[in-house]
């Protein structure tokens, strides 16, 4: 194991390099600021504005709008500056006047499709019903905007006033569990991934090859039965044929089943 002085015996000692690597942390680091900074600005408002001149042509909720039409029709890869530029028949350059990069335009556009807060009131009373319904509108926001997956798992996302409204939602339907904070945002975690992990098989589902890998792991069990005794067994008694309920119930449920079982064992501990 490499330690102390001697972890590159063998490095050529070049002060002005060293100085130079010893900066490039800090300025990587002021320069992720200032993006975060500049993503913080748009997704609520707080940009610059121009105190005179021509009123602006654009706006960045215009562009997002144009992004978010672009990536429904062609997925998230599509989207580039001088894609969306060409919606409004202007130049690429002139989209940096609003939005400084694709990063802060991605930003945007989850703000965009996340702008009504989810309404819990109509699912009853009760920590479950409203987690159940919040879940469910997840769900459906993903269906409706496949490319959101991508554009919130490549890093943690700055946070706009309508995707924090969502997770307000969410916590607030779990206040009446009496869970701790963090139990309560453990929970969030795991119906935000149940959600995604059916969003992500949905989006990776192509009918065709499902189809060839069926009759192909068939015939190959048809072969080897006698080695995959449990799988086949299963295989044959329907556990691979299609749902017939809606994909979100079945691991929803379990969580939550679960939650009741950690609220009912907290309630025990404090009564």
């Amino acid at each position: 194991m490499k330690t102390g002085v001697n972890r590159r015996p063998f490095e050529h000692r070049d002060e002005g390099a060293a100085m130079a690597r010893a900066a490039k942390p800090r300025e990587s680091k002021e320069k992720r600021t200032r993006d975060l900074r500049a993503g913080i600005a748009l997704l609520w408002g707080e940009q610059d504005q121009p105190a005179r001149g021509p009123k602006p042509s654009l706006t960045p909720r215009r562009i997002a709008e144009a992004a978010v039409t672009l990536a429904d029709a062609e997925g998230l890869e599509a989207v580039s500056m001088n894609r969306v530029a060409a919606e409004f028949d202007v130049s690429a350059m002139a989209l940096y006047r609003y939005v400084p990069s694709k990063a802060e335009l991605v930003e945007l556009m989850v703000e965009a499709v996340s702008a009504e807060r989810p309404d819990l009131l109509a699912a009853g009373p009760g920590w479950r019903p409203g987690l159940t319904a919040w879940a469910r509108l997840l769900w459906a926001l993903y269906q409706a905007h496949p490319w959101l997956l991508a554009a919130t798992a490549m890093r943690r996302q700055v946070m706009g006033p309508a995707q924090l409204g969502w997770m307000d939602a969410a916590l607030a339907a779990l206040e009446s569990t009496g869970l701790a904070a963090g139990q309560r945002h453990q929970v969030f975690l795991l119906v935000v991934g149940q959600v995604r992990n059916l969003a992500q098989q949905l989006a990776d589902f192509d009918e065709d090859h499902n189809r060839e890998w069926g009759r192909l792991t068939g015939e190959l069990l048809d072969r080897h039965a006698d080695r995959f005794p449990a799988l086949t067994k299963a295989i044959a008694e329907g556990a691979f044929a299609p749902a017939a309920v809606d994909p979100l119930d079945f691991g929803l449920d379990r969580i939550l089943d679960g939650v009741q079982v950690l609220i009912d064992r907290t309630e025990g501990v404090s009564s």
